[in-house]
């Protein structure tokens, strides 16, 4: 009988320090995964070279759970709101750091170089302050540019809303075109197999 009331204390103690156990790991594992949802609140990009920075950038953004790639030496392709840019760190050891973010349109061939886009883009450039507009290769795409400074640190919520701000207005400009613009002028995809993921 007392072996049988022993083993039953042993059993119990073991199971007893099992559950304590896994639930500790638990406790742990839960903790460590709220950690990595989370992700960082900013990004220190301070006394790194553009291209480091660009490493630094796009952990971040993943660890944030944002859908982005490297785009060359010093780019990052993100993916907000079905809409692709590149972002791109300028760190500058003794001044202001920049992320400049850029968005590419192609131009249908047909107006390639045209007046009328010629024009079109001078306009924007006149009347809107939250991006620059640039016809690049031969009149064939145009780059549409911004920038957020910031000095060594950005908040990744500072990152958010500068893209939100930016694409919230491309939207607008989108709107104010004439009907059958977005025949005319289409945006250029940044990322690689996006529609595979």
């Amino acid at each position: 009988m007392k072996k049988l009331i022993v083993a039953g204390l042993t059993m119990s103690l073991t199971m007893g320090l099992t559950a304590c156990a896994s639930t500790e790991n638990t406790a742990e594992a839960e903790a460590e995964a709220e950690v990595v949802v989370k992700g960082p609140e900013s990004v220190d990009l301070g006394g790194l070279s553009n291209e480091e920075a660009t490493t630094k950038l796009l952990e971040a953004l993943l660890s944030k759970n944002y859908l982005a790639s490297r785009a060359g030496p010093n780019g990052v392709a993100v993916n907000f709101d079905n809409n692709q840019f590149i972002l791109q760190p300028s760190i500058n050891p003794d001044g202001i750091d920049r992320i400049m973010m850029n968005r590419f349109y192609a131009i249908h061939p047909k107006y390639v170089g045209s007046k009328e886009m010629l024009f079109m883009i001078g306009t924007l450039n006149q009347k809107l302050n939250f991006a620059k507009f640039v016809v690049r290769d031969q009149g064939a795409v145009i780059q549409v540019q911004g920038a957020a400074t910031f000095v060594d640190t950005i908040s990744m919520e500072e990152i958010r809303r500068f893209i939100l701000w930016t694409d919230e207005g491309l939207r607008q400009v989108g709107q104010s075109l004439p009907e059958g613009a977005e025949d005319v002028i289409k945006p250029i995809p940044v990322m690689k197999n996006i529609q595979s993921i």
